[in-house]
């Protein structure tokens, strides 16, 4: 059986498209009967279709998604260097 670190490094040579079919498979696996409960999905569908509406309207600005990585990578850089009150 190939190594975590293997099934890793071919996993990242995929299109990107191939990498996110294979992340879902994998979040889907570590949730109890293999995917999120109807609540939760339909949630998260209502959501979807909030957003969608509100950047049709002009409400919001979509940004390119290496924009939006970076910001958040930017955000947990810094939450990870406060101090939690004790």
């Amino acid at each position: 059986m190939p190594h975590r670190d293997q099934i890793v490094e071919q996993a990242l040579t995929l299109t990107p498209e191939d990498r996110a079919y294979v992340a879902d498979m994998l979040e889907q696996s570590l949730t109890k009967g293999g995917g999120a409960t109807p609540e939760i999905a339909a949630a998260w569908a209502e959501e979807v279709e909030r957003r969608i509406a509100a950047y049709e309207r002009g409400d919001t600005q979509a940004v390119g998604a290496e924009v939006a990585i970076d910001r958040m990578r930017r955000y947990l850089a810094e939450h990870r260097t406060r101090k939690v009150p004790s």
